[in-house]
């Protein structure tokens, strides 16, 4: 299913194609443009099937643990859970510069961040459309889409959510016919120390399951964030708790 809230994708947009493996993830994916995560800069990216983009090193975990990690490993978790794309689903990518795309992202991100006037010049996209989850005895299946992108000085991530109707896997102790229960899923952004992390509100609870109703830019579904020098947006910092942190 496609709708506004996510940008175009699949093969027919030039998008890659993951390997149908369970816990597989891409290539290591060369970026044409740089793009610059918590103050450090990244030249390769992996995309990883249980909804994790990692810039120094592929993802195969599959239980999410809370952030901040202790790895050392930056990355951005869409929607970090037990996907099995062998079970049902895709997961696709590109980077691109085609000027229709750019313009859309450039007023979406300049109506949501109007003191910062910006023209994209790049983006990649990645879209988890319909996964199933480890363990599945149900059709149940994710679609959500990450979109990072830059003007070449500001860096942004746009996470939407269209279509959340499981949480966790099986070997997550989720339950096999409904994708609930266990750890759930994990939302949000790990810079790769042990201070600078951002977990989307419902993190790790029965509530993720909601976040095709919330947003930091008051678009059901819809979290976005400057990255490069991570900002929260448009989110009450007195209601996060400690769970963001800034540069």
């Amino acid at each position: 299913p496609t709708g506004s809230l996510l940008y175009p994708y699949g093969p027919d947009h030039g998008d890659e194609t993951n390997p149908k493996h369970d816990d597989g993830t891409s290539e290591e994916i060369a970026l044409s443009v740089p793009f610059t995560f918590y103050g450090k800069t990244h030249q390769t990216l992996f995309v990883n099937n249980n909804g994790v983009i990692s810039f120094d090193e592929h993802v195969r975990q599959y239980t999410p643990d809370p952030f901040p990690l202790a790895d050392g490993c930056p990355f951005v978790a869409p929607y970090w859970a037990d996907v099995d794309n062998v079970l049902g689903g895709d997961i696709f990518y590109r980077q691109t510069t085609d000027p229709a795309l750019l313009a859309d992202i450039s007023r979406d991100i300049t109506q949501y961040f109007p003191g910062s006037p910006f023209t994209a010049t790049w983006a990649f996209v990645a879209t988890w459309d319909h996964v199933a989850y480890y363990g599945s005895t149900s059709q149940k299946g994710n679609t959500f889409q990450a979109v990072l992108t830059t003007d070449s000085k500001m860096f942004f991530i746009i996470l939407s959510y269209w279509d959340i109707q499981w949480t966790t896997g099986a070997a997550s102790d989720g339950d096999a016919e409904t994708g609930l229960g266990g750890t759930p899923a994990h939302a949000g952004f790990n810079s790769g120390d042990d201070t600078n992390f951002y977990n989307i509100p419902g993190s790790q609870t029965d509530a993720i399951i909601n976040i095709t109703t919330t947003s930091n830019v008051k678009v059901p579904g819809r979290w976005v964030f400057r990255v490069d020098d991570f900002q929260v947006t448009g989110v009450d910092p007195t209601q996060l708790n400690n769970d963001a942190c800034w540069l």
